[in-house]
């Protein structure tokens, strides 16, 4: 049986109506995606510096059922507009600057919640795989199992100069080759190094985690070389919910293999629909179920509680965007400089080193403004409220016809609530949301009343199935779990911390044996 979200209605079509994923979209910093709003009187997204600002939103959040908070994340300025090395219009602006890193206030956040979900970006480019592989089992035990990693190999140059003495970031596609084997040395860290009883705890024979039962991952390839094993006990989810963001190429390919949550961005589904289908297609050529895959497309609802309402706020807000801050941030996006463009200028495709599915995208669907043309103006203009995604400005009843439209048209599963939902005025329209068109939704029975598993981890919640706390069999990391005899036998005979290495090595050439006593049963039971 496929894991699916949950469905209690029908469509016009006889179709079952996917149930919505909701994740806040949000930054630890000032304006988020939509620069210059920091200036509304109302905002308090400049708070982003105190604690407490962000333990009130999680609860917040929880209390209007959002599935999790999706943390974004970058480690260099946006400094390609009117550049090279500009970094003066996204300093003035507040574009994306300064910016703080965002898994040190999750532990505060998770010990005023029970049920929300925490995804959080971090880069793969620039930290050693043990090392994260520690801070995440970390994060994951003190939440209780709800953490998620959005998985970046980095875009920005200027995080590239200050993070590897001074060098250039790889290149693109070399990004994610180095990434990929990244993967697979942190999945054998998570779920190969100990079995999952290897802690004893026994106060009569003085052992407190059985040696035989904790093993070396010995993995050595192209770009890593990781002996292990792991230095913290298995955590509630073994692996954090694997969240990716890429649909280029060598993105899509990577997606298909890891991925268990997709965002994706665009101002339409169409401009989103081809690279869905892709990415289903491929998994499913890998063995896994491609409904397994949650896609979660950036939408910003302005809301009120007539049309007039919504206008308004939408003309009060975007009043506050910030023009150079708005193209400081598409030139960190794409690499595109746009200074040199004339107002009415069309874009142009360059191909870059930056994040290519943005500017490809752009070109092949055009805005239904400007004659159907993308130029500098227009650009800046969509982007100074609510980013390069999606912005809906309406009633509840509009807004919510609008994300049903992206989920028939786009096949996405829901929703990463961004800009005047999240940071263009923060929290008042994450209020919204929750006060306006929660209940909309809940009353076409397209949201949950409440969470799956109240007090469960983020993977049970996100796939809405109770026990389902580890990967799922079917997923590269899923195929590599240690459990103890009465659940798997151990791996092609490895026992013990020096028996593993030919298993692993196995695992890397695609050689895993799925037989039944190698799943966990419970697993099995729910795939």
């Amino acid at each position: 049986m496929a894991i699916k979200n949950d469905v209690s209605s029908i469509d016009g079509g006889g179709k079952p109506k996917k149930r919505l994923i909701l994740n806040a979209f949000v930054e630890t910093c000032s304006g988020h995606q939509s620069p210059g709003l920091w200036r509304h009187p109302d905002d308090r997204s400049s708070n982003f510096n105190s604690v407490q600002h962000w333990v009130e939103l999680a609860k917040l959040l929880e209390a209007g059922k959002f599935h999790g908070m999706f943390i974004a994340d970058v480690l260099g300025g946006y400094d390609v507009y009117g550049g090279p090395k500009n970094l003066t219009p996204a300093i003035k602006s507040g574009a994306q600057w300064p910016v703080n890193e965002p898994l040190a206030m999750v532990s505060a956040m998770a010990a005023a919640t029970k049920s929300l979900g925490f995804g959080i970006t971090i880069s793969s480019s620039y930290e050693q795989p043990y090392h994260l592989a520690r801070r995440m089992s970390t994060v994951d035990h003190l939440t209780g199992g709800r953490v998620g990693w959005n998985v970046v190999t980095g875009y920005l140059d200027s995080a590239a100069r200050n993070l590897t003495n001074g060098q250039n970031q790889a290149e693109h596609d070399e990004r994610y080759a180095i990434c990929d084997e990244y993967m697979d040395v942190v999945y054998k860290l998570w779920n190969s190094s100990w079995r999952s009883d290897a802690v004893k705890l026994d106060r009569k024979t003085g052992i407190y985690t059985d040696p035989t039962l904790v093993r070396e991952i010995s993995h050595e390839g192209k770009y890593f070389n990781v002996p292990g094993p792991h230095f913290c006990q298995p955590s509630p989810q073994r692996t954090p919910v694997i969240m990716q963001a890429g649909t280029s190429r060598a993105g899509k390919s990577f997606a298909a293999k890891h991925a268990e949550g997709i965002f994706v961005s665009a101002h339409s589904p169409a401009a989103v629909a081809k690279s869905i289908s892709d990415i289903r297609e491929q998994t499913a050529k890998l063995g896994r179920n491609p409904s397994n895959i949650k896609f979660l497309a950036k939408f910003c609802p302005i809301l009120g509680r007539t049309q007039q309402e919504a206008e308004a706020k939408y003309a009060d807000y975007i009043q506050y965007g910030d023009y150079d801050g708005a193209l400081a941030l598409f030139g960190g996006w794409t690499g595109v400089d746009m200074a040199p463009y004339g107002e009415d200028e069309e874009l142009r495709y360059v191909d870059s080193n930056a994040i290519k599915s943005y500017i490809e995208g752009l070109i092949k669907v055009a805005p239904g403004v400007n004659g159907g043309k993308w130029t500098k103006k227009t650009l800046a203009e969509h982007i100074m409220v609510g980013g390069l995604g999606a912005t809906c400005v309406g009633t509840p009843g509009v807004v919510a016809d609008e994300m049903e439209r992206w989920v028939r048209e786009g096949d996405v599963d829901g929703f990463n609530i961004v800009g005047l939902a999240a940071y263009a005025i923060m929290p008042g329209t994450f209020e919204d949301t929750i006060e306006l068109l929660v209940p909309e939704l809940q009353r076409r029975d397209i949201f949950w009343d409440d969470f799956h598993v109240p007090g469960g981890t983020y993977r049970e919640n996100l796939f809405e199935m109770a026990g389902q706390h580890e990967p799922l069999p079917e997923h590269p990391a899923g195929k590599l779990i240690w459990r103890a005899p009465e659940n798997q036998h151990p791996v092609n005979g490895a026992n013990g911390i020096n028996g593993v290495h030919h298993a692993l090595n196995d695992y890397a050439n695609g050689h895993v044996d799925e037989t039944e006593d190698t799943l966990d049963p419970m697993a099995m039971q729910l795939s």
